[in-house]
């Protein structure tokens, strides 16, 4: 397990390397640049004589005029630079849009109970265990399964596995070129995320095919990675987009159910069946300063924390065959603890970059407090993240995950409202729930220019990973715009907020 040695030895990197990222990115230049002009002024003074050197130095004409000069270039310089690296830095969110299946797929408690009593018509304990699970999960009566599982019996076969994988990516990418001026061979960039399905030729190959990308789009397939993986996707298009000036960049975050159903006796993998539903999301991302009216939010930052270092942690979501050979995804009961652990370290590594100083020096008292006196039984400060967000989009895991980090972070209601809808309309979507999240919070019309998003996502690994975006304007309610395509509230926000068990 972790310990406070190993989160303070966290916040001590973090925060030398920003140092020395900071040092490196910008004084290094200044100073090759300063260096630069020490040629000249050295062969200038070598032809002015020692006594015309001597008088106007002693007259302080020299002296002024050079320090100012000197200061004021380097002042200038620096500046230069940082505006210069900062500009073409800013990795803008030009939208983004989800998938909404049809209704024709979704799959109320009766249609589920149906389907299990079928699958498991030997073995009553499991129908009894996922149909308590499944009451306490959250999950309203309009998320959906795919076709193969809704087919009697379940088709699990290859054709139905991409059918389902296709159907979210071109509805979500259709709708995303479909609200806004960007064309498909205007990208540059292609990430592609999911866990648990990767068939030949790649996803990413499925998308370029499709549309028609150019033959020199740099594409990329994360398999593996869990539902943490989104935020993974977009710090890799983000580095991408440093390197690739003037582009556009597609992050396609899914999973696919139809692999990942279990028809097994193993408890710990029926539970995925049952918090597991539909969903895909396409965002468009670009560094193109044409893009900054249009666009909707700014890219901040990006932490990624990694646990898989610890057996447990790496143990605690797990897939593996069961003792009847059969295929599926074990979530232990270590994985809310873990879990925890990792919401500690991440948020050490990410509270010094957006917490207002006195929130900062309160933590860190309470951390080194604890280090020192090692007996002292004091609680873990944890800083208010109500001061340097606005907005929540937590992983819709599960009703437990969410109420652990409410708790946890010590959030409102209101707060957590995103996440907890998300969970009932369209259940967990693994790496996609968080953009269900932001679009709730766009339907509701709760987005206003300069308000700060943390997207919180973990996954298996054991991975908790967060990202911040900053609004570039006020966002119009679903209502209120003039398409509503890729928000999948557009026709039954106004049913929301709804009272669900928590």
């Amino acid at each position: 397990m972790f310990s406070i040695h190993t989160i303070n030895q966290n916040f001590i990197k973090s925060m030398n390397l920003k140092i020395s990222k900071l040092a490196y990115h910008y004084l290094i230049p200044a100073i090759s640049v300063g260096l630069f002009l020490i040629p000249p002024l050295l062969v200038e003074a070598s032809q002015t004589k020692h006594e015309d050197a001597y008088e106007l130095w002693h007259h302080h004409i020299i002296k002024h005029h050079l320090v100012a000069t000197i200061s004021f270039v380097g002042v200038i310089v620096l500046g230069s630079m940082v505006y210069t690296r900062k500009r073409s830095q800013t990795i803008y969110l030009v939208d983004f849009a989800c998938y909404r299946p049809p209704s024709h797929l979704q799959a109320s408690s009766e249609i589920y109970y149906k389907g299990i009593k079928l699958v498991y018509s030997s073995n009553e304990s499991s129908v009894e265990f996922q149909r308590k699970i499944l009451e306490r999960s959250g999950l309203g009566e309009e998320t959906c399964l795919p076709e193969g599982l809704h087919a009697t019996p379940p088709n699990r076969s290859l054709e139905f596995t991409r059918k389902e994988t296709e159907q979210v990516m071109f509805g979500a990418l259709d709708d995303l070129f479909s609200g806004t001026n960007v064309k498909p061979q205007d990208i540059g960039i292609l990430v592609v995320n999911c866990s648990l399905f990767n068939p030949t030729p790649s996803l990413s190959d499925v998308i370029i095919n499709k549309y028609k990308l150019q033959s020199d789009i740099k594409s990329y397939n994360l398999g593996g990675m869990g539902c943490s993986a989104g935020v993974i996707a977009v710090d890799l298009a983000k580095g991408l987009l440093h390197v690739h000036q003037n582009t556009c960049a597609i992050v396609l975050s899914t999973e696919n159910l139809t692999l990942r159903a279990y028809f097994g006796d193993n408890k710990s993998m029926m539970v995925t069946n049952c918090l597991f539903r539909v969903g895909g999301a396409a965002i468009l991302l670009s560094n193109r300063n044409q893009y900054k009216r249009q666009a909707k939010y700014k890219l901040v930052h990006i932490i990624r924390t990694h646990h898989g270092s610890d057996d447990e942690a790496y143990n605690c979501v797990h897939q593996f065959e069961d003792d009847a050979g059969k295929l599926g995804v074990s979530l232990s009961k270590t994985l809310m603890p873990v879990a925890g652990l990792a919401l500690k370290t991440n948020i050490t590594t990410l509270g010094p970059l957006v917490l207002p100083l006195r929130e900062q020096l309160r933590f860190l008292i309470t951390m080194v407090t604890k280090k020192i006196f090692k007996n002292l039984k004091t609680k873990s400060y944890v800083p208010d993240f109500k001061l340097a967000f606005e907005h929540f989009c937590i992983h819709a895991g599960g009703r437990g995950i969410i109420n652990e980090m409410e708790k946890n972070l010590k959030l409102s209601p209101t707060h957590v409202e995103a996440s907890r809808m998300t969970l009932h309309r369209f259940g967990n979507t693994s790496s996609s729930s968080i953009w269900y999240e932001l679009a709730y919070i766009e339907a509701k019309g709760r987005m206003h220019k300069n308000d700060r998003v943390w997207q919180i996502a973990l996954g298996s690994g054991f991975k908790r990973n967060s990202a911040v975006w900053v609004a570039l304007k006020n966002v119009k309610p679903s209502s209120l715009r003039d398409s509503n395509k890729g928000n999948p509230w557009e026709d039954c926000i106004h049913k929301y907020p709804m009272k669900i068990g928590v």
